[in-house]
């Protein structure tokens, strides 16, 4: 075979992959995203967290498998004890003031205050907990399905109600 017969066979075979692959992609590419913030829908927060904070599922579906954006709006003074997660978390507080801290007890004295722009990032299987210190709304991300392990079995709003 000529050499340019060899070329231009491997030349469509590359082009033939790319350009299926490319509708491939199309084809499964999720929508795009764009809120303003009177488009947000807010429900009830977790039944994972203690009662009276409130959130909306900005992107993905925290229980499933994958990254998931939140957004939690917690009353001033909103305590999350001692807990971890089986992947990193990521908070970003938009508003208000924010604490949170490393250990397997909720001590406001341990805590770190994070205003409004903080950012914390607590890596998968650590400690910590969380101090809404005023009203505030953070916006948490990370990698579903969204589990609570809380240090104490007491503190874990789910066995309240057994």
């Amino acid at each position: 075979m000529h050499p340019r017969a060899n070329l231009s066979a491997l030349l469509f075979a590359v082009v033939t992959t790319l350009a299926a692959y490319g509708f491939a992609a199309d084809a499964t590419a999720p929508a795009h995203v764009m809120l303003a913030p009177d488009d947000l829908k807010w429900g009830p927060g977790s039944p994972m967290l203690p009662p009276g904070s409130k959130s909306v599922v900005l992107y993905g579906d925290p229980a499933k498998p994958g990254l998931f954006i939140i957004r939690a709006s917690l009353p001033g003074g909103y305590q999350i004890p001692a807990h971890s997660h089986p992947s990193d978390e990521t908070v970003t507080v938009l508003s208000g003031t924010f604490l949170m801290g490393m250990g397997d007890k909720l001590d406001p004295a341990k805590a770190t205050q994070l205003p409004e722009g903080g950012f914390a990032m607590m890596p998968a299987g650590a400690n910590h907990f969380a101090i809404a210190k005023t009203a505030a709304v953070v916006q948490v991300a990370a990698m579903g399905p969204l589990q609570f392990n809380y240090v104490n079995p007491k503190d874990d709003p789910r066995n309240a109600a057994k």
